[in-house]
């Protein structure tokens, strides 16, 4: 399973951005998906996971109300809405994909929110 991430960038506070993060190869056995993400100095945290079907979703409470995920399984890509961001979401995005025997990441996209 091959996953590539974009949409990151640069953006005011209170503004939004989504990214994507697009799966390829044997996406058959991709079960939850997440996103990640590790801001300079900092371990990589989860930010949101949604499950298989779409049905199930977790969010970190620094990220509740703000942001949003969600995945289109017929296309094989995950999204994340991102609203109100804050300065302190400025961090380099990864995407995450559970499979039947390993876990599986993207290259990663970054997000910088200006002040």
């Amino acid at each position: 399973v091959q996953l590539v991430e974009s949409g990151g960038g640069l953006v005011q506070a209170g503004g939004s951005l989504r990214l994507s993060c697009a799966a390829s190869g044997s996406t058959f056995s991709i079960k939850a998906m997440g996103w990640y993400r590790q801001a300079p100095g900092k371990q990589r945290e989860l930010v949101a996971v949604i499950s298989r079907g779409g049905g199930s979703t977790n969010y970190a409470d620094s990220v509740k109300g703000r942001f949003t995920i969600s995945r289109d399984n017929a296309k094989d890509t995950m999204y994340l809405q991102m609203n109100s961001l804050k300065p302190e979401d400025t961090a380099v995005y990864y995407c995450n994909a559970l499979g039947t025997t390993q876990d599986y990441w993207g290259q990663g996209t970054q997000v910088t929110v200006s002040s």
